[in-house]
């Protein structure tokens, strides 16, 4: 429920995150080439970040802030993310337009404002682009192959060759380690990493730690089926995530990375919200692997593990229960 106008003027009047003016108001103004900026107290947000639609002489745009220390890295990351998905020109997302400091603390991330609304009646084009997006990368690197088989050398075909991402990218508050990888199990290996490490030092879990080191060697085990190939993931992908306008799906706030698509559809199944029409679609246009139950198991355990570390121990129990059947 958003906030009377009474009570919006409060918080902008009293909490640091609301205080967005002065130097900022100019700095946007001057990126987007637009003369005013006005407030119009409608907005949302998560559990995370918080925003609000804002008019100009050139339509809306939305403004999204934190107020946390690690907020300016979490937007680069975003808008890189954003840019990434528009790119594949697959599926809508809210154009990013840029990254400001605010002197009160955190950032503020500027986009585009879409009419968004739950998702009822494009969730069967939801499910056909996201799949789009995951098949636009292995398409490019087909194309680099059979350019070079051609020709001798590629010119033309921007194929994504690595597990990674250009820039760090943040699920939730938790920085993500994106640096370009040869090898996915390698890269898959390294997020679940960050993961133990930060259980670790927050609750210092022995069980946890004992399990971890046996199921990385039998990591391995779980892949032996998969030719993973980089895609363009969302990385955060559950219902909470995704919307509709009028016209279209929309889907954002991504964790982007290149990585494989079915880290995207396990995520989206741990949270739920998506119903038969998308998974219909889905694997119309990209089926189900061999070894798909077995890999989603062990994707289910990163998706455990980062709620943990977000939320406290509202699920440990399930992580521990699903390391011990991983391992056994």
């Amino acid at each position: 429920m958003l906030p009377s106008s009474a009570a919006l003027k409060e918080i902008q009047n009293t909490h640091p995150i609301w205080k967005i003016g002065g130097k900022m108001f100019k700095t946007i103004k001057e990126a987007l080439g637009i003369t005013y900026l006005r407030g119009t107290g409608q907005g949302g947000g998560g559990c995370i970040s918080e925003g609000e639609i804002y008019n100009t002489d050139k339509g809306q745009i939305f403004l999204k802030r934190n107020a946390d220390p690690v907020a300016r890295q979490m937007f680069d990351g975003e808008l890189e993310g954003l840019k990434a998905i528009i790119a594949t020109g697959t599926v809508r997302a809210p154009e990013p337009h840029l990254v400001i400091d605010n002197p009160h603390g955190g950032a503020v991330l500027v986009m585009e404002s879409l009419d968004m609304k739950d998702i009822k009646n494009h969730s069967a084009a939801l499910g056909e682009q996201v799949a789009r997006m995951h098949l636009h990368n292995l398409e490019e690197i087909k194309k680099y192959h059979s350019c070079n088989t051609r020709v001798g050398q590629n010119r033309n075909c921007e194929a994504i060759m690595q597990f990674g991402f250009p820039v760090t990218t943040c699920c939730g508050f938790i920085p993500q380690d994106n640096t370009w990888c040869d090898d996915w199990l390698v890269f898959f290996s390294r997020k679940l990493q960050l993961q133990f490490t930060l259980i670790e030092k927050e609750f210092g879990n022995r069980e946890v730690r004992e399990l971890w080191s046996f199921l990385q060697l039998k990591l391995p085990q779980f892949f032996k089926d998969a030719e993973v190939k980089p895609s363009l993931c969302h990385g955060d992908l559950w219902s909470g995530n995704v919307a509709e306008t009028t016209d279209c799906p929309v889907i954002f706030d991504p964790s982007a990375f290149y990585g494989h698509f079915e880290f995207d559809l396990t995520i989206a199944k741990l949270h739920g919200g998506f119903d038969k029409q998308f998974w219909e679609s889905y694997y119309n246009v990209l089926p189900r692997a061999k070894g798909w139950n077995k890999r989603y198991k062990v994707y289910k355990l990163f998706g455990l593990l980062l709620e943990w570390n977000h939320f406290g121990n509202i699920n440990r129990a399930a992580a521990v229960h699903l390391m011990r059947d991983l391992c056994w």
